[in-house]
């Protein structure tokens, strides 16, 4: 694996994953209208949208989730930037009136 990582280097990206639980459906969309900007700004995309339809398995008692989105950045520094950055922190009062959230990056 350590060989096709340094080899192809070139064409890893980072995935972030977000499950997402709806509390407030008005402050989602404000914070859904907003958060674009801030993942564009550090070099991501907003790849997939969808909503939760069928979960046939959850054997590491991952919370209930009704949403999920689906980031894509050039590499985990553009992710971990994104993440700490003040474009981003500016949108936690309204997020956490919207939703919880569960994020994760995947390479």
């Amino acid at each position: 694996m350590s060989y096709w990582r340094s080899t192809f280097k070139e064409f890893l990206f980072m995935k972030v994953i977000g499950l997402i639980k709806i509390l407030d459906p008005d402050a989602f969309e404000t914070y859904r209208a907003q958060v674009g900007t801030t993942v564009t700004q550090y070099g991501g995309s907003v790849q997939y949208r969808g909503v939760k339809t069928l979960m046939p398995w959850n054997e590491l008692g991952c919370g209930d989730f009704d949403a999920f989105v689906e980031l894509q950045f050039s590499d985990a520094d553009g992710a971990r930037a994104w993440v700490a950055s003040p474009e981003y922190a500016a949108l936690l009062p309204v997020r956490s009136k919207a939703m919880r959230l569960t994020l994760f990056g995947m390479a």
